[in-house]
């Protein structure tokens, strides 16, 4: 468990907006509430007071839960469904008329757990939208949280490295996705971040580039984006290579994305908005001609989730912190031609940033 006072964090913030209790289902913000790692649970906290709560969950994960959970939470079973009759039981003896204001996350809770919840608490409480209070706590990671991110990092380092050894020339798309994926699972890792993106020549130019059967041809770029998931939290990070000799247009489109990632990375420091770093990067590109062709934000935050705050983008309002982990990764995509990314996953220090990643960027022939 966490040396932060996590629950009492969680209180403080829910108390800022005038919030009784707050629930929180499963998922990372569970996790990261609680560090309850199974399926079915429910922390119900008491906001009022120093932390801590109910935490509901079915008879599958009582053991692991009074194993995981700190002595802040009193578990209990339940085996009924936990937005709804379940927690109807947490709020029974609630006197009637003196409404306890509840918060539950309103970007994940379902329409149908919304009715459910409603149905069965009515005159009991009332729910209050309250999205956004555990993701922003998130945001800023605690040492050890940064400790399992650069460990990821480093497993899928070592595991792109060994998969280059067999070379690029000739095999497809899919095999070597496949084949780093697996490496990452045999040093290791939990699994993966998400699926590896592998795409060669043209095909580069989709951001998103699913890895086909088809072969690697020489004269070609090729872009890797991968990541794995250790201890729970994921890395992620892109390198392009060259398969065989490329021409000048393929090498000056990679220069200058190089160009526009060493640009944002410097630029990463405590104070910026996140917009104001996309800003730098995206200058680069810009003034280079290649606007239109860098329609992505510059990254985004990185921890129990692939994709969390903070935001490197256009609509990137929140300010960089220390302990803030996010990616810096410029792209160029000429549709029909070549596409190229270079991604680094960094944190945020009191004085700059530190990169968590450790492949070389400079232009690499892998064949």
């Amino acid at each position: 468990m966490s040396a932060v006072d996590r629950p009492a964090l969680a209180a403080a913030a829910a108390a800022a907006h005038g919030i009784d209790r707050l629930l929180v289902a499963a998922g990372p913000n569970l996790r990261w509430l609680t560090g309850f790692t199974g399926s079915n649970g429910l922390a119900v906290l008491d906001v009022a007071g120093s932390g801590g709560g109910i935490f509901l969950t079915d008879f599958r994960y009582m053991e692991q839960s009074a194993a995981q959970l700190s002595s802040v939470w009193e578990v209990r079973q339940s085996a009924q469904e936990l937005l709804g009759p379940g927690l109807a039981d947490v709020f029974a003896q609630a006197p009637q008329g003196a409404l306890a204001r509840v918060g539950f996350d309103d970007a994940q809770v379902s329409v149908a757990a919304h009715r459910r919840i409603v149905e069965e608490l009515r005159g009991r409480v009332e729910l209050v939208p309250s999205g956004g209070i555990i993701e922003r706590l998130r945001e800023v990671k605690e040492p050890a949280e940064v400790a399992r991110v650069r460990a990821a990092a480093e497993l899928a380092d070592h595991a792109l490295l060994e998969t280059l050894e067999r070379g690029l020339r000739g095999r497809t798309e899919r095999e070597v996705a496949t084949e780093l994926e697996v490496a990452m699972l045999r040093l290791g890792a939990e699994g993966v971040s998400f699926a590896p993106i592998v795409a060669h020549g043209a095909y580069g130019a989709l951001p998103h580039a699913e890895p086909r059967d088809i072969a690697i041809a020489g004269g070609t770029l090729v872009t890797i984006d991968w990541g794995c998931r250790l201890d729970g939290y994921c890395s992620d990070a892109t390198r392009t290579f060259a398969v065989g000799e490329i021409g000048a247009f393929e090498r000056s489109i990679y220069g200058l994305v190089l160009e526009a990632q060493e640009a944002g990375l410097a630029a990463v420091r405590p104070g910026p908005l996140g917009r104001e770093i996309d800003a730098v990067a995206r200058e680069v590109i810009e003034r280079a001609g290649h606007g239109e062709h860098f329609g992505h934000g510059l990254g985004h935050g990185v921890g129990l989730e692939i994709h969390e705050g903070p935001r490197l983008s256009r609509m990137g309002e929140t300010p960089l912190a220390p302990g803030m982990l996010v990616t810096v990764e410029p792209g160029v995509y000429v549709p029909g031609v070549c596409g190229v990314r270079i991604e680094d996953l960094v944190c945020v220090t009191e004085t700059g940033h530190d990169v968590l990643n450790g492949l070389p960027k400079a232009l690499q022939q892998v064949d």
